[in-house]
């Protein structure tokens, strides 16, 4: 990318930051929509020829192609799955099996292979609309909700092909872990089903673990604050949480309007890259996707590049950027997982590993000024905070924190982020590319792209199992392809993100459903939201 188009970029995002439609109509002229091109045929693991659940979306819509099994073949051994196994995983909220295995008969019957998504099983996160199926966030206050339509997000992955297996178990109302409202612990971490205390990630609980117990090929989430990538580096899965705006929110129970993201909790980066085209894009009913530059061929962005002799290189020079924290509070596993990815991107051609430092006032404002979003998601829930504050179990703290915040405060907070903006440009990304994360709440705060991938495994915590661990990717506005570059690079030379969980003992299910649930209580989760 150019320094023209960089710049282009960064006027365009600060004019969508600010919520300005004429500013971005100016800095920008209004992308349209493309269909995205039919994902290419890649090399096929045999493990996914013989198990149809292992294949990535990629590796699924090449054997789809091949006539190795058909899409009904494909939906049908999930839907297995889920019935043996999702009484542990506990990673759904609804399952669509009759409506799934009538559009892959479609698919068959129309021989419908060139699609992005033909055929694939999806896992959607409860809080996406979906047309006929409860969309209840988890909560009591949507228990009985059904819409008449489905979310952009869910119309577009459909109409790409993909095939909606169930909605995905979630934190209530996007707050927590996936709890019920009032606090009991259900979706586990696919890698230590037999754990529940080790935390599978954020809200996008159900979706991930789908994924990861290969219950369905790939999903999609929404972050707030760390729910695609918390849940990724959790259960070894790549999550792309792309730039404010590059994919539509529209028909998603909102938690905040500028902070919400909607992507994908995928297998790898090239599956990531397939469902996260179809996603992106302009859409009518969601401002924040107008006037934006045109999304970039991110499959292309997700296909490692090779020279002559076979090397793995990155597509473009990148400044990899190591903040001064990277390595603090970590244990040994971890600090090791963490300089293995240094030292083998860095002998990578095109990447150059960078110390870079933080703003002077870099706590302040990613720490207390990230209370802010909690007086934005109050707005859209007023009538039922005023009606009875315990419809909102246990995080009803947090949401009470969020009312009680002033207008004053809401205003310091949003002149705190104006600041940051103009620092990270003038200072952090002057100084490199793309930057490893140590928490998502800066990029969260922004809206700036961040891409989650594995690096190994390491204990749960102190004597505890083991448990995937990954890195975080933070970018530049609408570069979204050069995250994808970097991890796919990394991808191309490891093979953590091939790694599977052992499938979940099942003969006790009974056993733990009648032992004392783990539970969360309000000021826990108040804690965490901190």
């Amino acid at each position: 990318m150019s320094t023209a188009e960089r710049a282009l970029n960064r006027r365009t995002f600060l004019a969508a930051a600010a919520g300005t439609g004429a500013a971005v109509q100016a800095a920008a002229a209004p992308a349209r929509a493309a269909a995205p091109a039919p994902a290419p045929d890649v090399r096929v693991r045999p493990a996914a020829v013989d198990d149809p659940t292992e294949a990535t979306v990629a590796e699924a819509l090449t054997l789809l192609r091949r006539r190795r099994f058909s899409a009904t073949e494909l939906v049908q051994a999930h839907l297995e799955r889920i019935e043996r196994f999702d009484g542990v995983y506990r990673a759904f909220n609804a399952v669509t099996a009759e409506s799934a295995l009538a559009r892959a008969a479609e698919v068959d019957a129309r021989r419908d292979v060139r699609r992005p998504l033909s055929g694939i099983p999806l896992c959607v996160k409860d809080n996406y609309w979906t047309a006929g199926v409860p969309t209840t966030a988890n909560s009591t206050i949507f228990a009985d909700f059904v819409p008449d339509a489905d979310a952009t997000a869910v119309a577009r992955l459909t109409a790409a092909g993909g095939i909606v297996v169930g909605k995905g178990q979630m934190g209530p109302l996007a707050t927590t872990r996936a709890t019920t409202p009032a606090g009991e612990v259900t979706t586990v971490n696919a890698w230590t089903p037999d754990d529940p205390a080790v935390d599978p990630g954020g809200s996008s609980t159900g979706p991930a673990t789908a994924v990861a117990g290969r219950l369905a090929t790939s999903s999609i989430g929404t972050q707030t604050g760390g729910s695609i990538t918390g849940p990724s580096l959790q259960q070894n899965l790549t999550g792309l949480k792309p730039t404010m705006g590059r994919t539509s929110i529209a028909g998603i129970i909102p938690l905040s309007f500028t902070r919400d993201h909607s992507g994908p909790l995928a297998r790898d980066a090239m599956d990531a890259a397939i469902v996260t085209s179809v996603l992106a894009g302009p859409d009518p009913a969601d401002p924040r996707t107008l006037g934006l530059p045109p999304v970039p061929d991110l499959v292309a962005a997700a296909t490692p590049v090779r020279d002559r002799r076979g090397g793995v290189r990155l597509r473009r020079r990148t400044r990899i950027g190591v903040p001064p924290d990277w390595f603090d509070g970590v244990g040994p596993e971890v600090a090791v997982a963490r300089q293995g990815f240094l030292d083998r991107v860095g002998a990578l051609r095109g990447a150059t590993i960078v110390d870079v430092t933080y703003p002077a006032d870099w706590e302040l404002l990613t720490g207390p000024f990230n209370a802010i979003r909690l007086s934005e998601r109050t707005e859209p829930f007023r009538h039922w905070l005023r009606r009875d504050l315990t419809l909102f179990g246990v995080s009803s703290l947090t949401w009470l924190q969020g009312l009680l915040l002033s207008g004053d405060e809401w205003i310091t907070g949003q002149r705190a982020k104006t600041w940051l903006l103009q620092e990270l440009y003038a200072g952090l990304f002057e100084q490199c590319d793309v930057v490893l994360q140590t928490s998502p709440v800066p990029f969260d705060i922004l809206g700036l792209p961040e891409i989650a991938f594995p690096l190994g495994e390491a204990p749960a915590y102190e004597g505890g199992p083991a448990a995937p661990v990954g890195a975080v990717l933070g970018g530049q506005p609408y570069e979204e392809d050069r995250l994808l570059e970097v991890a796919a690079a990394h991808q191309a030379i490891t093979d953590f993100h091939l790694r599977r969980p052992a499938d979940p003992d099942v003969s006790g299910v009974q056993l733990r459903s009648a032992a004392a649930p783990l539970r969360l209580d309000a000021v826990q989760v108040a804690a965490a939201a901190q």
